[in-house]
C-alpha cells in the first residue's frame, strides 16, 4: 500500500514511458539496470490484487531481483541473453534469461490488466483480472494453481479500492494506465523478439 503522497502508478507509468523512448531509438540497446528498475516498480500491483496474485508477486518480484543483481555486471538484455546461450543455459530453471521472460509475462499480464479495467463497466476486478490471468498466465500453470487463482479472484478488492491503495483518482488512474499500456507495448515486444530472433521461442 502506497503511503500518503506516493504516487506508485505515476512512477510506474513514467518508467515504461522512458523505456519506450530507448526501444524506439535504434542506436540504443535496452540495458538491464533501467528495466528492472521499471519491473520492480510494478510489484506493488501484484501486492495490492490480494491472495490471487500473491504466487505471482511472490515469483515477480524474486525475477526481478536477479535481474537487479545480473545489472552490476552486465549492461544491456542483448548480452545477458547472449551470454546465456554461450553458457548452454538459456531454458535452465534460475538462468537470467528463463528470469527475463517471466518478468516480461508479469508486465504483459499488468497491460492486459489494465486494458481489462478501462474496458470495462463498474467497480469489479474480477472480469478484468480473470482475462489477463487467463491471456498471460494461465496456458503456463499446473491446474493446481489455477484453481487457488480462481478462488482468489473472489477476494480481489474492489476497482475503488485498488485506486485508493494506489493512492490515485479515477481520471489520473485512467490517463497513467493508458501511458502503462502504451510503453509497456514495445517493451514487451523487444524482450519477445529478443527470443524469437534467436529461434528460443517465449512459450516455455
Amino acid at each position: 500500500m502506497s503511503s500518503e503522497g506516493e504516487k506508485p502508478l505515476l512512477r510506474i507509468a513514467d518508467a515504461f514511458a522512458s523505456l519506450a523512448e530507448t526501444v524506439r531509438s535504434d542506436s540504443e540497446a535496452l540495458e538491464v539496470a533501467p528495466f528492472s528498475d521499471a519491473c520492480s516498480r510494478v510489484s506493488i500491483l501484484f501486492g495490492c490484487l490480494g491472495i490471487a496474485f500473491k504466487f505471482a508477486e511472490m515469483d515477480y518480484v524474486a525475477k526481478v531481483e536477479d535481474l537487479k543483481a545480473a545489472s552490476s555486471g552486465i549492461s544491456t538484455l542483448q548480452s545477458m541473453l547472449e551470454s546465456d546461450i554461450q553458457r548452454n543455459c538459456v531454458t535452465q530453471a534460475g538462468s537470467h534469461s528463463r528470469n527475463l521472460l517471466r518478468v516480461k509475462r508479469g508486465i504483459d499480464m499488468v497491460k492486459v490488466l489494465f486494458e481489462e479495467i478501462l474496458a470495462a463497466d463498474g467497480n469489479s476486478l474480477k472480469d478484468p483480472a480473470s482475462v489477463a490471468y487467463a491471456k498471460v498466465f494461465a496456458p503456463h500453470h499446473g491446474w493446481a494453481i489455477r484453481k487457488a487463482v480462481a478462488a482468489g479472484m473472489y477476494v480481489l478488492p474492489s476497482k475503488s479500492q485498488l485506486l485508493k491503495k494506489l493512492n490515485v483518482d479515477e481520471e489520473s488512474a485512467r490517463v497513467q494506465m493508458l501511458k502503462y499500456i502504451t510503453s509497456s507495448g514495445p517493451v514487451i515486444n523487444y524482450v519477445e523478439d529478443l527470443f524469437l530472433s534467436r529461434d528460443l521461442g517465449i512459450d516455455w
